[in-house]
């Protein structure tokens, strides 16, 4: 059973194509390309999120969704601030510079398939398979 993810915002759009474009990558689909992606986007698992240039325009297409996101985990308890993120540059606290921004889009990516997976329950479907 191949099962898609329907996202509903630019930024779910694209996490989504991603993850549906790589499942077929795997023998068990979404599973696999969440199971790598748990590694994180700093591995380089995101081929088109590796560069800085990439990333920067990523964030900036994604900004508004992206600080949504953030907002939500520091309003939930998950972070106290962005300066919980892991590596995150204390000394640029507004994300003006390149290297907060780059963490923001691995982020903002990372958050976005968590939620598109859990959302579906896609993991739940695939384990009662």
């Amino acid at each position: 059973m191949t099962t898609k993810l329907t996202p509903r915002t630019a930024l779910e759009r694209h996490v989504a194509r991603w993850i549906n474009n790589r499942a077929s990558e795997y023998d068990n689909g979404i599973e696999g390309v969440m199971n790598d992606l748990s590694n994180g986007c700093s591995s380089g698992i995101v081929g088109h999120l590796i560069y800085y240039k990439d990333t920067l325009a990523f964030y900036r297409k994604h900004r508004a969704e992206i600080n949504a996101l953030l907002a939500h985990m520091i309003d939930n308890g998950v972070l106290e601030s962005p300066s919980d993120m892991s590596d995150w540059d204390a000394s640029d606290p507004l994300a003006q510079d390149t290297h907060n921004q780059n963490l923001l889009a691995w982020f903002g990516f990372e958050e976005t398939a968590h939620n598109l997976v859990n959302t579906a329950d896609i993991l739940a479907v695939i384990a009662r398979q």
